[in-house]
């Protein structure tokens, strides 16, 4: 467990490794299982020791976030107007492809900082998509708008629990795949992928696996809530801010992390920051510590140091 942090308010009954289960089963026939693969430490001029890289960078749109898209589209009532969400680019293109998939209309909103290459695969599925708000907070609250004028139902990035069961099942898939990891290492947004994986791991359990969140340095959405013990609004303003820079996680979110996540580490940017995490020392397994790193998503282009 995190240390510093008060009871959540988040409502996590309905998180559980068995709601995992039943997810995977559900939405098996429209995701890929990604494949894994077994290296040294010090293959990365590392300690040695077993490392584990989840490939999920190969998922269907680019992402892990097409887990949690599905699970939503497939679990609840879809009005006619279809659905709608508010995204950094993954989020939108994994709902965007979902509904396609599922001839579901969609609505996706980016904000203007939003990476060329994301905004290039949402309109690659056909979706409605509408670019507007200078941060992911700004698309949220004009998506918000349009649900309620609308009736689109809105599929939230991740403070959702069908985004949560959805995302935990790349735990699941890494468990089956690599049962001897005894640590996993996941990067931080909302918290819906590390939530949906400690979830899955039946983390912070006596004898379970240790869950660790990683973050941007210029996005600590989770550190900051961890230590004000909710909630809180956060600074975003590093060159993550397209993929890992929500203004502040959800009650939802927290509620998991703060409950079964070992430690939040931070460092730079986005769909690596897990890896970073071990590269640039701000985690440090113990000596045959078998550790596993989900590499989350692959949607990205050059980095303009400019933004």
């Amino acid at each position: 467990m995190v240390t510093g942090a008060t009871t959540p308010t988040g409502e996590t009954s309905t998180l559980t490794p068995a709601a995992v289960a039943a997810v995977e089963q559900r939405i098996r026939p429209y995701v890929r299982r990604t494949p894994v693969i077994e290296i040294d430490r010090a293959d990365f001029g590392l300690p040695a020791g077993p490392l584990t890289l989840k490939l999920e960078q190969l998922q269907h749109s680019g992402s892990f976030k097409v887990r949690g898209a599905f699970a939503n589209l497939l679990l609840r009532d879809i009005p006619a107007a279809g659905v709608t969400a508010a995204s950094g680019g993954n989020h939108g293109a994994a709902v965007a492809y979902a509904a396609g998939v599922l001839g579901v209309p969609a609505r996706i909103f980016v904000p203007e900082v939003s990476s060329a290459v994301k905004i290039s695969r949402i309109r690659s599925y056909d979706a409605d998509l509408v670019v507007e708000g200078a941060t992911y907070s700004d698309a949220f609250a004009v998506s918000q708008r349009w649900a309620a004028a609308s009736g689109a139902m809105p599929v939230h990035a991740f403070n959702q629990a069908e985004t949560v069961l959805g995302a935990g099942t790349v735990g699941l898939e890494l468990r089956q795949q690599a049962p001897h990891t005894g640590t996993v290492l996941a990067a931080i947004g909302g918290g819906g992928l590390l939530s949906g994986i400690a979830t899955a791991c039946d983390a912070g359990r006596d004898g379970g696996v240790r869950v660790v969140g990683v973050e941007p340095e210029g996005a600590p959405t989770m550190t900051e809530a961890l230590a004000a013990g909710r909630p809180a609004d956060a600074a975003t303003g590093s060159v993550a801010v397209d993929s890992l820079a929500p203004r502040r996680v959800g009650e939802l979110t927290f509620g998991v992390v703060s409950r079964r996540v070992h430690a939040v580490v931070l460092v730079e940017p986005g769909g690596c920051a897990a890896l970073a995490a071990l590269l640039s020392g701000r985690y440090v397994p113990e000596p045959g510590e078998s550790v596993a790193v989900v590499i989350s998503g692959a949607n990205t282009g050059a980095v303009d140091l400019g933004r």
